[in-house]
């Protein structure tokens, strides 16, 4: 049977987790900023 594994520290599952939150609002906000320049009227 495998070890039991330790819990990874609170610290760097928190960074993790902002880092995945940034990157998906950065997405979003890349992406909402298209549409607005292919939608906008000319």
């Amino acid at each position: 049977m495998p070890e039991k594994q330790r819990p990874r520290p609170l610290a760097r599952r928190l960074m993790w987790f902002i880092v995945l939150w940034l990157t998906g609002v950065g997405a979003v906000t890349v992406l909402s900023y298209g549409l607005r320049l292919w939608l906008a009227p000319k």
